[in-house]
This record gives C-alpha cells, structure tokens and sequence, in this order.
C-alpha cells in the first residue's frame, strides 16, 4: 500500500470519528418538564451517613426517577452528588410512593442533606 493511500485512509478514518463524536448540546429543559408531576403520598427521609456527619459533608443529591402506574419508585438513576450521601438518597427515594396514575412517569428529584447538630 502506497503512502498516499495510507493518508487517504486514515483521513476518510479520522472524519468518520469526528462524525461519530460530535455532540449536539442537550435542548434545556424547563423545570416543569423535569419535575416529577405526581403527587407524594409518602416520603421517607434519608438517614445521614455517619461518616458523612463525622467528615462534616452535605450537599445536594439529584436522582431522576421512573414512578409505576401504582405510584412506586421503579428505577433511580443518579444524576449528581456527593458519592458518600448517594445510597443514602436513593435508599430513601426507593420506598417514596406516589398517587396512582394510569402509566410510567419520570421525572427529577432533589434531596439536601445539611449538618445535623
């Protein structure tokens, strides 16, 4: 294979990567659409990890969710936060129930872990 061969191939190569990779920036989305719509029945509190109390860490957690039609939590999926309070906000946020509704939805919740004296 000749040199310029080898250049044609690896720019036709190079471009078909740069075409795979290119990103499109996420469309905004409001807080309407992003908030979960379905009324909370119940809410369980996260236990504050010890260690996070001891290291004096607090913070937000951002989980999306998927709520079943009979109003429980099917799916958590983090989406930012401290990793040490991240178990603890889905572990509570697994056991939140919803009202019923006739299908799935989706949405984001927040919860803030602060110092406790």
């Amino acid at each position: 294979m000749s040199l310029r061969t080898m250049r044609i191939w690896l720019g036709a190569g190079l471009l078909a990567a740069l075409a795979t990779t290119i990103v499109l920036p996420p469309v905004p989305a409001s807080a309407q659409e992003d908030a979960v719509l379905r009324k909370l029945k119940t809410r369980v509190t996260p236990t504050y990890p010890d260690i996070a109390r001891r290291m004096a860490i607090t913070g937000k957690v951002k989980l999306s969710v998927v709520i079943a039609a009979n109003g429980s939590v099917k799916e958590t999926k983090v989406i930012g936060g401290h990793p040490i309070l991240v178990n603890a906000a889905m572990d509570a946020v697994k056991r939140w129930k919803y009202e019923p509704s006739g299908n799935e939805s989706s949405g984001t919740v927040e919860i803030t872990f602060a110092a406790q004296p």
